[in-house]
């Protein structure tokens, strides 16, 4: 704990990282703040007990978790960066199939360029889609305790409209400052704080379930025993990689000699990230939502079942669709006909693998290989812990999906200061540990 502590103070004595990391605290600031700026026109205490009602549920509450609490607020950040990501995708989903995005793909900073301004073009776009389904279903909602908009209408929709698409594009730019000028991925990291915010009321929620009687100490204890050991398994899965010796030919010029090194080509066991979860879970809660909107149809009740989260059946899906996502995702994000040509073209090459079409099926085939453990991970991470949300009544902070994205980006960031650190002769956090950064 005591080097702990000197390695956090280190952090302040480096000047340059001492400013990314505060800029980085203030932009977190900044958007904590922003999402508590209501959208105009809205009860936000009748929408509030709408979203605590079971119909409330469903692909809100997904959003709601990705932005810390915004979404149930109805603030101006209710979208939070999801347009910003849903953008992302788009734009790799089409670099797969379309041959102008590829060729950007390949065009090194400039190509990236583009890229990222169509992405912004695209935030903006999705923004205002989005913006205008939730005014307009908003808009139609009545609660118990009343309409939950105060004056319905075209103005009522053009401000939220406004607002929302606004509230979108101002999260993309902070993410994008933290990336510029703060440290660690700006993106991910507001995902992030969106999901830590929820902490202190998880922690609470826990106290007072101890105080009231409703949870036992030892049965706490085990609850919490479990979260630490699905903790551990996600950081394996995260920072698991399987390393394909690659060989360096020599190259004489002159009367030296260059090359001959041995290196090794990591794989990632899981490439695809969080990606797989956040589409099966859009694709499980779509159809409920879509549900809710007809209570009194007599094919819900029967469709309903199905997407029950507490049956088996829809635990089986929801795993079968997280496995199919990672091998899709990993398909799009990773190619092996293209690494296998970059080490046809520096010279590199596996041993006992021939260069080209030999080494591009030989990474194919161990790609899919690991795949298949990492994806079946990911789904037992996600699922497992629902099941222990639902019958422990646990918080919705310690899903898999938070958790997963809590430790991904936590060992991303961390890994960032670890270089900065080792860089000016710092000792970093992990003395000897194994962290990327550090190798």
């Amino acid at each position: 704990m005591k080097r702990f502590a000197e390695n956090l103070r280190n952090i302040f004595k480096i000047p340059d990282l001492r400013k990314k990391v505060l800029f980085t605290l203030f932009i977190f600031l900044l958007y904590r703040i922003g999402g508590h700026i209501p959208i105009p026109g809205i009860n936000v205490k009748t929408w509030g007990s709408f979203m605590q009602a079971p119909s409330g549920g469903g692909l809100f509450a997904l959003y709601d978790l990705f932005v810390g609490g915004a979404f149930r607020r109805a603030t101006i950040f209710a979208m939070g960066i999801m347009p910003y990501i849903s953008a992302s995708i788009i734009l790799q989903l089409l670099g797969a199939v379309i041959p102008y995005f590829q060729k950007l793909q390949k065009q090194g900073e400039e190509g990236r360029k583009k890229i990222t301004q169509f992405t912004r073009y695209g935030t903006i776009i999705i923004a205002f889609l989005q913006g205008c389904g939730i005014s307009v279903y908003i808009e139609s909602l009545t609660t118990p305790q009343g309409p939950v908009v105060y004056h319905p209408g075209i103005g009522f929709k053009l401000m939220a409209v406004i607002a929302l698409t606004a509230g979108a594009v101002l999260t993309m730019w902070l993410g994008e400052l933290i990336s510029d000028k703060g440290i660690g991925n700006g993106i991910s990291l507001i995902i992030f704080i969106g999901i830590i915010a929820r902490l202190p009321n998880a922690a609470l929620q826990e106290i007072e379930l101890l105080r009231t009687g409703g949870r036992g100490v030892v049965e706490e204890l085990l609850i919490i025993a479990i979260f630490i050991l699905f903790t551990a398994a996600a950081v394996l899965l995260t920072q698991g990689t399987r390393r394909i010796p690659v060989q360096y030919a020599k190259k004489v010029v002159g009367r030296k000699i260059y090359g001959g090194q041995t290196s090794y080509l990591p794989l990632r066991i899981n490439a695809a990230g969080v990606i797989p979860i956040i589409f099966a879970q859009a694709i499980m809660f779509l159809p409920q939502t879509v549900l809710s909107f007809f209570p009194e149809a007599s094919l819900v009740s029967s469709i309903s079942t199905i997407f029950n989260p507490t049956t088996a059946l829809y635990n089986a899906i929801y795993g079968a669709l997280i496995v199919f996502f990672s091998y899709f995702y990993t398909a799009i994000i990773f190619n092996p006909v293209d690494v296998a040509e970059n080490m046809k073209k520096y010279g590199s090459f596996i041993p006992g693998r021939r260069p080209g079409k030999q080494t591009s099926g030989y990474i194919d085939r161990v790609l899919s290989r690991i795949t298949l453990p990492g994806s079946v991970g990911l789904a037992l991470i996600a699922i497992l812990p629902a099941i222990l949300i639902r019958r422990a009544n646990f918080s919705l902070f310690f899903g898999g999906t938070s958790l997963l994205i809590i430790v991904g980006v936590a060992l991303d960031t961390l890994q960032q200061i670890e270089s900065h650190l080792l860089m000016r002769h710092y000792e970093g956090f992990l003395k000897s540990g194994k962290i990327r950064g550090r190798r």
